[in-house]
């Protein structure tokens, strides 16, 4: 399978293009839209600033909803999960607004939220095979999508409930990083994979 990796122009790749290899994913990492739409799914990763990153998608914004729609698959990491949400408290600009929803500042002691948190999982082929979830997150940042259906996951921070993951079509976003979560995150990976076959 030929995956997108994006590349918004900040942060190392390494690890989760490694992540993807580890899965069967043959990976490029690419700044350019039509290339990454031409193959057979795109993951957008966890690094940089939301004011940044959206600035990739200025004159894409509406072939990458109608690819997405379409049953393209994508997996939204952390930033790349906020991506796909209309706008962001973090930075000015649009994201690709395929989840209606902001993105809201995380409430909680200590900001921002480093570590391992439990996930509360729904039935959905990203967790298949997956009993429990510890994910490592690093995000001051969360989701608020408008319709609760897209919501498949969840997790509690300092008492602040949020959403760790949502789908829509063959579109996934987990606010966590699964590279960096051990072996159940590379099988989250894996299951990405095998679900956009």
């Amino acid at each position: 399978m030929k995956i997108a990796l994006f590349d918004y122009g900040a942060g190392n790749l390494h690890s989760l293009q490694k992540a993807l290899e580890a899965g069967g994913a043959d990976v490029t990492v690419t700044t350019d839209w039509p290339t990454a739409l031409a193959m057979d799914g795109v993951v957008l990763p966890g690094v940089g600033s939301f004011g940044a990153a959206v600035r990739s998608l200025d004159g894409h914004r509406a072939a990458i909803r109608g690819a997405l729609g379409s049953g393209y698959p994508c997996l939204g990491i952390c930033l790349g999960m906020q991506l796909l949400f209309d706008e962001s408290e973090e930075g000015t600009g649009k994201g690709i607004g395929f989840v209606p929803g902001p993105v809201r500042t995380l409430q909680g002691r200590t900001i921002p939220q480093m570590g391992w948190n439990d996930v509360t999982m729904d039935d959905d082929p990203v967790f298949s095979g997956l009993d429990r979830l510890v994910a490592y997150y690093a995000n001051s940042y969360v989701c608020e999508p408008e319709d609760a259906s897209t919501v498949i996951a969840r997790t509690d921070y300092d008492g602040t409930v949020f959403t760790a993951g949502v789908r829509s079509a063959r579109t996934w976003g987990v606010q966590f990083h699964p590279e960096k979560s051990s072996a159940p995150g590379l099988r989250l990976i894996r299951n990405f994979l095998e679900a956009s076959q």
